[in-house]
């Protein structure tokens, strides 16, 4: 078995092997030990050290004439080559310890390496290679096991790793633990197939040899099963099959609760937590009410809390956090991030490695990361990349989260400078990662470009999707951005009907941020259907929210229409009013420039210097007037005409 992903030395039937390079080691301590006087201690000492040797020559009196002969004929070769400078090249031919005549020995005879150091043996080719020792083979698996959990960063990669075990399988088909170990590393690549065939595999042995059999006080056979009831529910759980986990966990209590098995009722319990978290995850994508949700991940979290299961309570904050975004709630999203980054962990670490490595910790650096580039702080968003990346290299399983989250930061940045040429590949690169979200940046992309007939198409295509899969969320973005093409195409007024669809599923679903969102395209398309009175008041019931929550692009576009709305208002005003008015739309406008300005957005500041040059015109200003004009019209020059102007986009 295997408790915290380290496997205890239960090795049952495990072959060992004569070799050359254990002959010669053995002929060396019988040189030292003959030609050099030691004193006594010494030599108690080192005939203490040399104990398993004397095993290996135990097993070299049970071998036949033909395996004496071809191991002497590989020692022979050993010897010449013991020269050569690349020693690990060697070749070396094995004999089984507990081999006794054997007819069909000649399977036996390959050529293979035999390297001392248990890591150079992922240099070997298929062609050189040997058995592991019983201790060898202990110690790769209880190490690279370890690492799989703590620091996946220091262990092989799953290629390397899969290749070193399918090497020690097929010396050993019955080395019960390499099996397990197999799959945790099939996990690794979500390999659906290769893990169930390893986790069976695995408790088929165990089953089988009986190698618990009842020293621990309990009956072997059925222990085994219900760690593999229990085992099948994790990974049915793992791949998003909760119905046939839920099954399997039903079975493994209800088998435990026969047996009186208490430690696997404790498992049961943990995975049932993480179903209580799944359910979690559920309710808020189907509009669950809030308070609902979080009261029953404070339920869980203070069982977590009393039986110090530091992996839930991780677990529970990073999903925290995303319900947090998800809400719309940045700041508290923020704070569950901290929260979980500065936790000390509650588990022992040994092997020198980090605890900052499980999925929750990248979550949440992936979260920060985001946030910090809505508030255009790409420095800091840079320096949390670095460190992702340095934790989770490429290879690793939890890689994906950080890639995903670089390339929609920069195509956002690329976007919002009006680069539609460098966010282009990196809609190819997201939809490699992600299908979803790769159809709707590539949506954002080609309306950005005036492609509206494509750009409808592929709307069209993903809403169809997201319906399919309940991806509530990424339908409401989606109505959002298909209203924004009727804007440019049919006209306002068409665009009303999916906005109002898509304010109903927000309220429902309990999104604020998009709520917020959909209230800023009703407000301007109020604005453009000229009852600016109407969007004046939608900006105002919003914009706290925004800007206590929204990104800078966000709050920037809020006041940017407010003060839109007060230059139609100032229009229509009386004479006595009217240029109170425009200096209250020449003031908004200046807080918007701050936000456009912390960005870098040059296509939002051509429109604030268009704007504020208007409004300067209309109080006299001649220097203002002038110095935004000026400034419109470098920018005009600089940034390529993309047919949007500041008439027809909120």
């Amino acid at each position: 078995m295997m408790t915290n992903g380290v496997v205890h030395a239960n090795i049952f039937g495990i072959k060992d092997w004569v070799t050359p390079y254990k002959i010669a080691v053995l002929a060396l301590l019988y040189e030292m030990s003959t030609t050099k006087p030691m004193a006594l201690l010494d030599r108690r000492r080192l005939n203490k050290l040399i104990l398993p040797l004397q095993q290996m020559l135990l097993a070299y009196n049970k071998l036949s004439f033909s395996q004496v002969y071809k191991l002497y004929k590989s020692l022979q070769q050993y010897c010449r080559r013991g020269n050569q400078p690349e020693l690990s090249a060697l070749p070396a031919e094995d004999m089984e310890l507990t081999s006794n005549e054997d007819p069909s020995a000649d399977h036996i005879d390959k050529v293979e390496l035999d390297t001392p150091s248990l890591h150079q043996s992922e240099l070997r080719s298929d062609e050189s290679r040997g058995p592991l020792s019983q201790k060898q083979a202990e110690y790769f698996l209880a190490r690279q096991a370890y690492l799989l959990k703590n620091d996946e960063n220091k262990a092989m990669s799953p290629a390397k790793l899969q290749d070193e075990l399918n090497n020690i399988l097929k010396f050993n088909p019955d080395f019960a633990e390499a099996h397990y170990l197999s799959y945790l590393n099939s996990m690794r690549v979500q390999d659906i197939y290769i893990s169930t065939h390893s986790l069976l595999h695995y408790f088929d042995r165990l089953i089988l040899s009986g190698g618990e059999g009842k020293s621990n006080g309990d009956e072997g056979y059925g222990r085994s099963l219900r760690y593999a009831v229990l085992n099948l529910a994790t990974l049915h759980c793992r791949f998003g099959h909760y119905q046939q986990a839920d099954l399997a966990l039903q079975e493994a209590i209800r088998i435990a609760q026969e047996a009186n098995d208490h430690v696997c009722l404790q498992h049961c319990l943990y995975l049932a937590s993480l179903g209580i978290q799944s359910l979690v995850q559920q309710g808020a994508k189907q509009g669950m009410p809030a308070n609902k949700l979080l009261d029953a991940l404070r339920g869980t979290d203070i069982m977590h809390w009393k039986q110090s299961l530091s992996e839930l309570i991780e677990i529970s904050l990073a999903q925290t956090t995303s319900i947090w975004r998800m809400y719309g709630k940045s700041t508290m999203a923020r704070q569950q991030a901290q929260l979980l980054l500065n936790m000390n962990s509650l588990e022992p670490v040994n092997f020198s490695v980090q605890q900052n490595n499980t999925e929750a910790f990248a979550v949440a650096l992936c979260h920060l990361a985001e946030l910090h580039a809505e508030q255009g702080l790409y420095a800091v968003v840079s320096d949390i990349m670095k460190h992702l990346k340095q934790q989770f290299p490429p290879h690793t399983q939890h890689a994906k989260l950080w890639m995903l989250c670089d390339l929609k930061i920069q195509f956002e940045k690329a976007m919002n400078d009006g680069k539609y040429h460098l966010a282009e590949p990196h809609v190819t690169a997201i939809s490699a990662l992600n299908s979803t979200e790769g159809l709707y940046r590539k949506a954002q992309l080609l309306k950005a470009l005036n492609q509206t007939t494509e750009a409808s198409k592929i709307l069209q295509q993903l809403q169809q999707q997201c319906e399919k899969s309940k991806n509530t969320e990424m339908i409401i973005r989606v109505m959002l951005a298909s209203a924004e093409l009727h804007w440019d195409s049919s006209g306002f007024a068409t665009a009303l009907p999916l906005l109002l669809q898509a304010l109903a599923l927000s309220r429902q679903h309990n999104l604020q941020s998009l709520t917020s969102e959909t209230l800023l395209h009703l407000a301007f398309t109020q604005l453009m259907l000229g009852i600016p009175e109407q969007a004046l008041v939608l900006v105002q019931d919003v914009l706290e929210s925004v800007l206590a929550h929204g990104s800078l692009i966000d709050k920037g576009r809020a006041l940017l229409l407010a003060a839109r709305c007060q230059m139609a208002l100032a229009g229509a005003a009386a004479q006595e009013h009217r240029l109170t008015a425009v200096e209250l739309a020449v003031h908004t406008l200046d807080e918007a420039a701050v936000y456009f300005s912390q960005l870098d957005c040059k296509e939002r500041m051509r429109d604030i210097h268009y704007l504020q040059a208007r409004l300067h015109h209309t109080l006299g200003n001649i220097s203002q007037r002038n110095k935004c004009a000026m400034l419109f019209r470098l920018l005009d020059q600089e940034l390529p005409s993309s047919g949007m102007t500041v008439v027809n986009r909120l």
